[in-house]
C-alpha cells in the first residue's frame, strides 16, 4: 500500500507544479517553456530521490506500462500504480482549479502566456489536430520511456543517477513538445486537469492517453530486445 500512496503523491506533486508553472508563468515566451519545462524535469528529479526507494517513482501510468511490459512488476502492482496516479493526479488537478480562482491578475499575472483557467491542460491544435498530436506524444513518449527502462536497468542501468538522467530527458522533451501539445507523455498529469478545465482540454484528453501508452509499449519492446542478453 505505501507504493501506491507514494505513487499518488509523487504524481499530485508532479501534475501541481509543473502544470502551475505553465499557467502562471506562461508558455508564450522562450523563457515561459524554459521555466516550464525545467519545473516539470526538477520535480521528477526531487520525487525520484524522495520515493524512489519506496515505489520507485514512476508518477506516471506510461511509465508503469513499460515497467510491467518488461516483466518488472507484477499486474497487480501495476493496477495499484495506476489508481494512485490517476487519484494523484486528480486531486492535483482540483488544487489546480483552486489556484486560478484565487490567483487572479490582481495578483500581478502579467506574464505573456499566463493562463490560470487552463489549468496546464494539453491540447491538439498547434500539433496540426489530433492525428499530429498523437504522433507526437507516442514519439516523444517512446523516446522518455525508453531512456526510463535503460537507466533503471538492474543490469545496465546508471544506477542512483537515473533519476538525474531521467528528469533531464523530461526537460528535453518539454522544450521540444510544448508547443505542439503542451507536452503530456503521462496520462495522469493530461487527465487530472483535464477534467477540472472541461472545454476541448476534456474532449481531446483520450489523445494524451492513448499516445502515451503506445510509445510506453513500444519502448518496452524495443528494450526488451536491447537489454536482452
Amino acid at each position: 500500500m505505501k507504493k501506491y500512496i507514494a505513487e499518488c503523491i509523487g504524481t499530485f506533486v508532479l501534475t501541481f507544479l509543473g502544470c502551475a508553472t505553465a499557467m502562471f508563468i506562461g508558455c508564450g515566451t522562450p523563457a515561459g517553456v524554459v521555466g516550464t519545462a525545467i519545473a516539470f524535469g526538477l520535480t521528477v528529479i526531487a520525487m525520484a530521490y524522495t520515493i524512489g526507494n519506496i515505489s520507485g517513482c514512476h508518477i506516471n501510468p506510461a511509465i508503469t506500462l513499460a515497467v510491467a511490459l518488461s516483466g518488472r512488476m507484477t499486474w497487480k502492482d501495476a493496477c495499484g500504480y495506476w489508481c494512485g496516479q490517476i487519484i494523484g493526479g486528480i486531486l492535483a488537478g482540483a488544487v489546480l482549479l483552486l489556484f486560478s480562482k484565487i490567483m487572479t491578475p490582481d495578483f500581478g499575472l502579467t506574464f505573456a502566456g499566463a493562463n490560470p483557467a487552463g489549468l496546464g491542460t494539453n491540447g491538439v491544435a498547434h500539433a496540426g489536430g489530433v492525428g499530429g498530436a498523437l504522433l507526437v506524444e507516442c514519439l516523444a513518449t517512446f523516446l522518455f520511456v525508453l531512456v526510463v527502462l535503460g537507466t533503471t536497468d538492474a543490469k545496465k542501468g546508471a544506477g542512483n543517477f537515473a533519476g538525474l538522467a531521467i528528469g533531464l530527458t523530461l526537460i528535453l522533451v518539454h522544450l521540444v513538445c510544448i508547443n505542439l501539445t503542451g507536452t503530456s507523455v503521462n496520462p495522469a498529469r493530461s487527465l487530472g486537469p483535464a477534467l477540472f478545465a472541461g472545454g476541448d482540454a476534456l474532449k481531446d484528453v483520450w489523445v494524451f492517453i492513448v499516445a502515451p501508452c503506445a510509445g510506453a509499449a513500444l519502448s518496452a519492446c524495443v528494450w526488451n530486445y536491447l537489454g536482452k542478453e
